[in-house]
């Protein structure tokens, strides 16, 4: 490479980078000018923003300080009027409190004037007063010495009339209130028992415990005695019952307390002469062949019970108990139909009254509970029936109602009360009980008879089967208000000293009469 050709290319070089360099000044002054254009443009977009926002603003403080003015406006117009009307009852008050004051100034001297006019009128009351203590007292004198009797003998006399006065005001009173509330008492318990009795629609039945047993022929009877008595004996044995062979023709007499024993004897007896076959071994099994069906039916009977009468949860020998009654009769009423019937009264009349039904007829149903072994047990069926129930873990309601049922206990619970009635109600009903003719005369002859021990009783009759008792006395020594304290106390010992179903109506006749002859 030549010089010349070295320099021209530093040369050209040279012109290169200085004609790079112009270009890039130029190139960036370009870029300057069109920043500050956009600076520019951009505080000028800025003051028109800030000029429109400025002009909002101011607007805007205007329009609140209308509201503003208005609102203050408003509220002082609403405040003005409140005051006024403030004021105007203020005014009222005022106006009120000025008539008032000046009625009570007005009260205040009519008071005034009143109590001066009292006080002469207390002034001229005292002197009458005394005028008429003065006037009393020789009036007082002067009885005494007309009459002859000194102050404490007149008041004697005159306390004697008053206590006569007021002993026959207040039997007269007593008769009245008796009168209405028994009135009203029958009403209701005459409602509550018509409701049970129309509920309950039991057969009338009357049943009788059976102690013969029919036979084809008189030869039988010493087919059941057998050589030297040795049938007769093994089934007496067996069944722990008496067998009476008389002269009444075809019949056997079965004689037992127990009646569950009766029964199977009974049944077994009846069997073998049907059988014909009798002697020892036979009887033995045929004895204990029926006594097992008879325990059946027993069990069958005291649970169909307590299942028709809706009780559950009675233990298994409670339910036994109350089977065995099936053979158990009371004045020849059955003591399980008895039992059945009295729970379902009972139940009834507890429904009635709101009581608790349930408890209402396991009382009625176990409360002659004790009959099923008081032939074991001495004492009364009542309180034997109550003991079992207490064994038997039932509730203490139940235990009290079975041993209070018929009065041996004082009655503590209306449930008490309920047994009592549903008992009585179930005995007392036309053809549930038998009594034998001599039975019914005496306790009639009795009821007349106590009748007649009181004093002033002229004559009584028992009418109505026994039913009520009709008292006449004699109209000189009894008065009108000493037959109510003669009826009472003769209920009372008609209580105390008779045994009957139901209740004794005791009535008082007083009469007097007027006779003259017309010649």
């Amino acid at each position: 490479m030549t010089m010349m050709e070295l320099i021209l290319g530093l040369v050209g070089i040279v012109i290169g980078l200085v004609a790079g360099i112009l270009a890039n000044v130029f190139w960036n002054r370009s870029r300057v000018n069109s920043a500050r254009s956009l600076a520019e443009r951009i505080l000028s977009d800025a003051e028109s923003e800030a000029r429109a926002f400025r002009k909002e603003a101011e607007l805007q403080a205007k329009e609140e300080i209308f509201q503003a003015r208005t609102s203050f406006e408003k509220e002082s117009r609403e405040r003005t009027r409140e005051l006024k009307k403030l004021e105007q009852r203020l005014d009222g008050r005022e106006e009120n409190l000025e008539r008032k004051v000046s009625f009570l100034d007005r009260k205040e001297d009519e008071i005034k004037t009143r109590e001066a006019s009292l006080a002469g009128k207390e002034k001229d009351l005292e002197n009458q007063a005394e005028q008429a203590r003065d006037l009393v007292e020789k009036q007082r004198i002067r009885l005494q010495r007309i009459s002859g009797l000194s102050q404490s003998e007149a008041k004697d006399l005159l306390m004697a009339s008053l206590r006569e006065e007021a002993e026959r005001e207040a039997a007269l009173m007593i008769r009245q209130i008796e009168n209405d509330a028994r009135e009203q008492a029958e009403k209701e318990a005459n409602k509550i028992i018509a409701v049970a009795i129309q509920r309950y629609a039991a057969d009338h039945v009357s049943e009788n415990a059976v102690s013969t047993v029919a036979l084809p022929s008189d030869d039988m009877k010493g087919r059941i005695i057998g050589r030297e008595g040795r049938n007769i004996r093994a089934f007496q044995n067996a069944t722990g019952v008496d067998v009476v062979v008389d002269d009444t023709p075809e019949v056997v007499v079965l004689s037992a307390f127990d009646p569950v024993r009766r029964e199977i004897a009974r049944i077994s007896l009846e069997r073998l002469v049907a059988d014909g076959r009798i002697h020892p071994p036979r009887v033995e099994e045929v004895v204990d062949k029926v006594r097992e069906e008879v325990n059946k039916i027993i069990k069958e009977a005291g649970e169909q019970t307590a299942f028709d009468l809706g009780i559950h949860g009675l233990k298994p020998e409670l339910i036994r108990l109350l089977g065995r009654l099936k053979y158990r009769t009371s004045y020849g009423q059955n003591v399980l139909s008895h039992s059945r019937e009295v729970a379902y009264l009972m139940g009834i009349m507890a429904a009635e009254l709101g009581l608790d039904v349930q408890t209402a007829k396991t009382i009625g149903l176990l409360h002659d509970i004790g009959k099923a072994v008081d032939h074991e047990i001495e004492g009364p069926h009542a309180e034997i029936g109550a003991n079992l129930a207490k064994k038997f873990g039932l509730p203490a309601v139940v235990i009290q109602g079975i041993a209070s049922h018929h009065g041996e206990v004082e009655a503590q619970s209306v449930f008490d009360v309920l047994a009592q009635a549903g008992d009585a109600l179930s005995a007392a009903r036309p053809g549930a009980r038998t009594e034998s003719m001599e039975a019914y005369i005496k306790r009639l002859q009795k009821l007349e008879r106590l009748a007649l021990g009181f004093h002033g009783v002229k004559k009584s009759y028992a009418i109505q089967a026994g039913r009520e008792v009709r008292v006449m006395v004699e109209p000189e020594r009894v008065d009108d208000r000493e037959i109510i304290q003669l009826a009472r106390n003769i209920s009372r010992k008609v209580e105390e000293e008779l045994d009957y179903p139901g209740q004794v109506r005791v009535t008082v006749v007083r009469e007097t009469r007027a006779v003259e002859y017309a010649k």
